[in-house]
């Protein structure tokens, strides 16, 4: 059983486009809250990038909208906001690819975001602003929804240690 203490109240999930974040938000227990969704829904968007067919999100108007929140919320941006622990779903890149392919991105989009995720841009981008301590990466690869879903409930209740730096797809480059 997992003591009352060790639950977060605020967790970010992230990572790059096509990893699983929404798909396995839906299966958790408590509130989520879909980043992107909020942001189109209540036009929290400062720029369009017409290179990318994308909005450029406003995050001082995302964190104004959200206010005192706590529960889940999940985007490739989440790992922007203060968390209490931050999960990154990561996923090999030629599968992401495929991924990105298959739900109608472009060629570019899917290509850019697979290198990135070689890179490890997001993983960097939230152990620089969280700390090694407060980040659980969770490799999506070759796991349904459902187990994901589990290894984010495991992250909020305190149930695994921090890891960043687990998984490796510099090979992919």
């Amino acid at each position: 059983m997992t003591d009352a203490e060790d639950v977060a109240e605020r967790v970010a999930v992230t990572g790059t486009p096509g990893t699983g974040k929404t798909t396995a938000t839906t299966l958790i227990d408590g509130p989520v809250v879909h980043l992107n969704d909020l942001i189109h829904e209540e036009g929290l968007w400062a720029d369009r990038d017409d290179d990318r067919d994308s909005l450029v999100a406003d995050l001082d108007a995302v964190r104004e909208a959200l206010g005192d929140w706590s529960g889940v919320v999940e985007s490739h941006l989440a790992h922007h906001l203060d968390a209490d622990r931050v999960a990154v779903l990561r996923c090999r890149p030629d599968v992401l690819e495929e991924r990105l392919r298959d739900r109608g991105e472009s060629e570019a989009s899917a290509a850019e975001n697979a290198e990135s995720e070689a890179l490890d841009v997001v993983l960097s981008e939230t152990v620089d602003r969280h700390g090694i301590e407060n980040v659980y990466e969770v490799d999506a690869t070759d796991r349904t929804p459902a187990e994901v879903a589990d290894e984010i409930e495991a992250v909020i209740a305190g149930d695994r240690a921090p890891s960043a730096g687990d998984v490796d797809f510099i090979d992919y480059l």
